[in-house]
């Protein structure tokens, strides 16, 4: 819970009841909360600082194990049952060790993975579902992912992969072999940056996900593709002049609200089949909330950073 707007030092832990489940909600026990930057940032005040949003539950993801079932609660998948292992996004107030909350976020938990990788699969897997169905690439294309190696553009690289494309992916010389790792050809960003690209494709670029912002991305982005609706990014929202795509929060653009709500599907059947995995990169405790979200704010985790109740 954040008791007013600030930095991490604005998180506390309190004790309170957990309502029972209403009609279409049901209450999950926490395994394991996924964190995002969108979680510090709305305390933060960046996104408004309204006195009366406080004091404000904090957390929109996990993975968890229903114990109570509301009257009518039925996830995307059908419906709920107590001992159901489950993953949820949105899920209000997910920095919590039990929480109630709407049956519709809450989908089945693939077995194949661990408490701790499921607690980061919706959002921002949903994020990289978005920006490839806004982008259309296909199989035998070439994506060039910015940012590769962060939570968005680490699921971007497998999905894309899985789909048939080759992927070449930019990121901090310390994280190359991650983006490797996961089928991409990896390209330090920094100078020379549009001409690594072009070595490193020589038939051309024909799709861009962008998920660092920076303007050097932006700018060898639309060097490498004439089509400028085939360039997206989740951040730049300063570069929608140019005609890009912008998707998110962001006022201009395309919040993407069915695709993102209707991408479970193809994440879960991805991480079933064994085609995208969610790299940990961090485990802290729940009372450990404000110390994660420091290391998250650096932006350099390489993987999702987990709370563990």
């Amino acid at each position: 819970m954040a008791n007013s707007y600030g930095g991490p030092e604005a998180l506390d832990l309190i004790e309170s009841e957990v309502p029972a489940p209403g009609p279409g909600s049901v209450t999950l026990r926490a395994m394991a909360i996924g964190t995002n930057p969108v979680d510090y940032k709305l305390y933060s005040g960046a996104m408004g600082d309204d006195p009366a949003a406080l004091p404000m539950p904090v957390g929109l993801e996990l993975s968890g194990v229903v114990t109570a079932v509301g009257q009518g609660a039925e996830g995307p998948d059908g419906p709920l049952s107590a001992g159901d292992e489950v993953i949820a996004h949105p899920a209000p107030g997910a920095y919590a060790t039990e929480l109630t909350v709407p049956a519709a976020g809450v989908v089945p938990k693939p077995a194949e993975m661990s408490w701790e990788a499921a607690s980061g699969l919706l959002l921002a897997g949903g994020t990289a579902v978005h920006a490839l169905t806004v982008v259309g690439v296909t199989e035998g294309e070439t994506l060039l992912i910015h940012g590769a190696s962060g939570g968005v553009g680490l699921l971007a690289v497998q999905i894309a992969a899985a789909a048939g494309a080759r992927v070449i992916g930019t990121a901090g010389t310390g994280h190359l072999e991650a983006v490797e790792r996961y089928g991409a050809t990896a390209l330090p960003y920094g100078e020379g940056l549009l001409e690594r690209v072009r070595e490193a494709a020589p038939g051309g670029v024909d799709a861009v996900v962008d998920t660092s912002g920076t303007r050097e991305a932006i700018d060898a982005s639309l060097e490498l593709v004439p089509d400028r609706g085939r360039i997206v990014s989740v951040l730049a929202f300063d570069r929608g002049d140019t005609g890009i795509k912008l998707i998110g929060g962001a006022p201009n653009a395309d919040p993407g609200t069915r695709i993102r709500a209707d991408a479970w599907r193809q994440l879960v059947a991805l991480a079933r089949r064994g085609e995208l995995e969610v790299p940990v990169a961090r485990t802290y405790s729940l009372a450990e909330a404000a110390e994660a979200h420091r290391f998250l704010a650096e932006g350099h985790s390489g993987g999702k950073v987990v709370l563990l109740p």
